[in-house]
């Protein structure tokens, strides 16, 4: 017999979606890209320094990280309330590096969001794993619905399947939304009712508007459970640095996982890059130049999202309440009949078609992000209209109001007008 072919893996939706906008606007086409959730933003001069010097720091250091990074990350999950022992942090090239070997390292099958971001579901598959999605409540995005995670992780081990872990992302991506606090507390019962491994994608915590009131992780009701992950991408915009942290449970199961993920790193990545540590070391460490360059961050994105939210709800789609990242789902739904009447616009591939051949604005559909292509949603990202320049996104980051930029203002009219073309009721 021979052996089975690869799993299929279709290319990161996100990451083509920007290939595909990239060479239209090398061809001299006029693009708006809102498909992509890197954030547009410069790095900090104080971090660009700390690189510089670190750059002779060339030799292989630990698996799991540096001393300095990881005590520095610790200390960083410990002002949010969720300490660790420094031995239970490990490092890598990314958040996304780290999940998808925390998913080689737990095994089984895993159970999905519906809607999330879109590389959940296929690392699932490319560690021989089958996704269980299962339904967010309404308005809660990143946290499977609790009871029907209970119903659908039952189902499955009936059938033989062998679902062991649940991820979730608090703030979420896609849906720029927030889990209750109550939701979150009845996911980590049944995720310890179930014996479910909790993997919470937390790397847009810093990225919460309204600071007084943070996204509840899952490691506050279920510790001896939860794994949490962030990184330095969102919240200070160092995407091409790819550095990541997980915090793993304390306990004999927190510590046999803590085993796996270091020999599953071991592996594939032997040890995360020496300079980027250095300086993630600093940034975790969170002095005044880096909070205050997040606060300003938050600050920009609130400003634009609500903005661009505005001419989404002005044309009658639905949207919840953005409450953190620079992320829309939008919801069509109630304007489906004029939709397929008047731009035969039945699915969310047909919105993000039309929405980039008509008015060459890119966002993604909701079949990106584990719907069926019949939902009328679509992914909007924000973070990348603060400017083409970093002297224009530095303008941003210190403007009182970043709508009164001329760059920024064009951006958000821009979308403006294509979904205002989008909703019209006759045909052009």
């Amino acid at each position: 017999m021979p052996p089975p072919p690869p799993a299929p893996v279709a290319m990161s939706a996100t990451l083509a979606a920007d290939e595909a906008l990239a060479r239209r606007r090398l061809a001299g086409e006029r693009v708006l890209s809102m498909a992509s959730g890197e954030i547009g933003l410069p790095v900090p001069p104080a971090l660009r320094e700390r690189l510089a010097a670190a750059a002779d720091e060339n030799a292989y250091g630990p698996v799991p990280g540096s001393p300095a990074l990881r005590e520095a990350a610790a200390g960083y999950w410990a002002r949010r309330g969720i300490g660790v022992d420094p031995g239970r942090v490990v490092a890598g090239p990314g958040s996304k590096s780290l999940l998808f070997a925390l998913l080689l390292a737990i095994g089984g099958d895993v159970v999905v969001p519906v809607p999330s971001w879109v590389s959940y579901a296929a690392q699932a598959r490319l560690a021989g794993a089958d996704p269980l999605p299962v339904r967010t409540p309404p308005g809660e995005g990143g946290v499977p619905d609790p009871e029907l995670l209970r119903e659908a992780v039952l189902t499955a081990r009936a059938a033989g399947r062998d679902p062991r872990a649940v991820v979730v992302t608090v703030p979420d991506n896609p849906t720029g939304t927030i889990a209750s606090p109550g939701t979150v507390r009845r996911l980590a019962a049944v995720a310890r009712e179930l014996d479910l491994v909790v993997v919470s994608d937390e790397i847009y915590g810093d990225l919460v508007y309204d600071t007084g009131a943070p996204a509840e992780s899952p490691a506050l009701h279920a510790p001896e459970r939860t794994v949490v992950t962030t990184g330095l991408t969102k919240n200070l915009a160092l995407g091409g640095w790819r550095t990541g942290v997980a915090r793993l449970p304390d306990g004999e199961p927190g510590r046999e996982l803590h085993a796996r993920l270091v020999s599953v790193a071991s592996q594939i990545w032997s040890s995360p890059p020496a300079p980027v540590q250095t300086v993630a070391a600093y940034a975790f460490g969170e002095p005044p130049e880096v909070t205050e360059r997040i606060a300003a961050s938050r600050r920009l994105h609130e400003a634009v999202v609500r903005a661009v939210a505005g001419h989404f709800t002005a044309a009658g789609a639905r949207l919840a309440p953005v409450r953190a990242t620079c992320y829309l789902y939008p919801d069509f739904v109630p304007l489906r009949e004029q939709l397929s009447r008047v731009h035969g616009v039945r699915g969310g591939d047909d919105v993000a078609r039309f929405l980039s051949e008509r008015h060459g604005v890119g966002v993604l559909p909701a079949s990106a992000f584990g719907e069926p292509a019949e939902a009328l949603r679509i992914r909007v990202a924000t973070s990348r209209l603060y400017g083409d320049t970093d002297e224009q996104r530095l303008a941003a980051l210190a403007a009182p109001d970043p709508l009164a930029l001329p760059w920024i203002r064009d951006s958000v009219a821009w979308v403006g007008e294509a979904v205002a073309s989008l909703a019209t009721t006759t045909a052009p």
